[in-house]
């Protein structure tokens, strides 16, 4: 986003469109239109959602409305939209949380079977795979459709995507469990240091 749309943003004049899958309208708007009520109340702003064509359009509610409550509610709205529950995608409001995407289509090409094996990877016998990166790497993941996507903090996230595609790309679970072990170990001890030099 440029310095130019930030500041049209700011200034509440810019509507966010997305674009949600017919069978996710209902979730984001929730029972009695609690979800999106919620959403809208939480970011400031007024969500429109259009349930034949699956459009949304997300704008100010006043303007004092900012542009990452803007960003905030697009956020969320993606996250419901590639399959997270509201309740893991109302994580995205926390300052410090990102939403990743990875199209599968870009790795596997139009190949269904090849496709639903790297799913089938990703996701592991009784989503036991996905469970283990979520709980190493403290981040929510969602496989639907084509693509993959990870709710977290900015390296958390990053660390899980890679990886995912390290799966993609046929690596052992158990190199990729180490992968992470090891990014998390430094990222850590990254932070800590960071920590310390702040005290002294």
């Amino acid at each position: 986003m440029s310095e130019e749309q930030k500041g049209r943003l700011t200034m509440g004049v810019t509507r966010l469109y997305e674009k949600v899958p017919p069978d996710r309208i209902g979730v984001l708007i929730g029972h009695e239109g609690k979800i999106k009520e919620e959403l809208m109340r939480r970011t400031r702003t007024i969500i429109t959602i259009d349930s034949t064509t699956g459009t949304v359009i997300i704008e100010p509610a006043s303007p004092t409305t900012t542009a990452l409550e803007l960003m905030k509610a697009r956020d969320v709205v993606r996250a419901i939209a590639y399959g997270f529950s509201p309740e893991r995608a109302f994580r995205l409001l926390d300052e410090d949380q990102v939403l990743l995407v990875i199209d599968l289509k870009q790795y596997v090409g139009d190949r269904p079977n090849h496709l639903q094996r790297v799913k089938g990877r990703i996701i592991g016998e009784g989503g036991k795979a996905r469970r283990i990166i979520e709980e190493m790497t403290g981040t929510y993941i969602s496989v639907y459709k084509n693509y993959v996507a990870i709710i977290g903090d900015f390296e958390s996230a990053n660390i899980a995507k890679t990886a995912i595609e390290l799966l993609i790309e046929g690596r052992r679970h158990s190199t990729v469990y180490r992968y992470i072990e090891r990014e998390t170990f430094l990222e850590k001890r990254k932070k800590m240091r960071q920590l310390w030099k702040e005290k002294i």
